[in-house]
């Protein structure tokens, strides 16, 4: 299967300044012990086994530790949907058929609708194992990415005590009120009806900010010295790096979500069943 991004970021693209002549800042990636700009080209993940002692890990290495998680989704059980708290879901990924996988990806997908169920499972993306579960809809599969339960706080170390109701002091009268206007404003889930409105409020306050001439305009600066312009990498570059970082580098966070993703797949992998296996080959 391929897999495609599902989300689609919505935050505001804002850029930082400087307060005292409003020009864009700039990031570089420094040498510590230099001081001087690394380019990306230059860069290698490390892992420090000791005080000041690296082991460099290409990406060639992450592939090497397990070549059969990185390029299968691994599944190793089914389960009913309901059975898995909200908090220990991420990152959504639809999972399209490639060719000569047709048959095997139906069959798994009537099997989960039917049933009511979704496959557990787990994938190596960027450096990192995942679990996950595959879901379906009438068109595709889905694949959401899961928290596992270490990466979870326990409640205890809040060291809260849900209240009590008779702690509270809440009375019948009130808990029956409550109930009352909770059945009033039930409603069937519609996604649709749901938007960012904080964002538009935002742009609202910037376009009104534009229409009373609120605005700031950089004055150019004299061509500098070579030597100085290549002291601080250009806009369209930094612009560049953070679409890189944006779009799933090997350098950013796994829940980071690809704009634009649905133009191509992630990556793909094979999901492995036995289920699937053994229904293909038998018939």
């Amino acid at each position: 299967v391929e897999m495609y991004s599902a989300a689609r970021g919505s935050t505001l693209d804002l850029n930082l300044l400087d307060n005292r002549d409003f020009a864009p800042v700039g990031y570089q990636r420094i040498n510590k012990r230099t001081g001087k700009a690394v380019e990306w080209g230059d860069i290698v993940k490390g892992y420090e086994y000791k005080k000041g002692e690296y082991v460099a890990l290409s990406d060639e290495d992450f592939r090497q530790a397990n070549v059969k998680a990185s390029q299968i989704i691994e599944i190793t059980s089914f389960t009913r949907g309901t059975d898995i708290a909200p908090e220990y879901y991420e990152t959504p990924y639809y999972l399209v058929p490639t060719k000569g996988g047709e048959k095997g990806y139906a069959l798994l997908r009537e099997a989960v609708l039917r049933t009511a169920k979704v496959a557990v499972g787990s994938i190596v993306m960027r450096g990192r194992q995942h679990i996950g579960i595959i879901g379906a809809d009438k068109r595709v599969l889905l694949f959401n990415t899961l928290r596992f339960a270490s990466e979870l706080r326990p409640l205890r170390e809040l060291d809260v005590a849900p209240p009590a109701a008779k702690a509270g002091n809440v009375a019948p009268k009130e808990v029956a009120m409550a109930e009352k206007l909770l059945e009033q404003m039930s409603a069937p889930w519609k996604p649709e009806d749901y938007h960012d409105t904080y964002r538009e409020d935002l742009m609202r306050r910037i376009e009104e900010k534009v229409r009373k001439r609120q605005t700031h305009v950089l004055t150019r600066k004299d061509r500098a010295p070579k030597e100085d312009r290549q002291s601080e990498p250009p806009t369209a570059l930094l612009s560049g790096v953070r679409a890189a970082e944006a779009a799933g580098s090997s350098f950013s966070s796994p829940s980071i979500v690809r704009p634009n993703a649905l133009r191509s797949p992630w990556k793909t992998h094979r999901i492995c069943s036995s289920m699937i296996a053994a229904t293909t080959s038998a018939s």
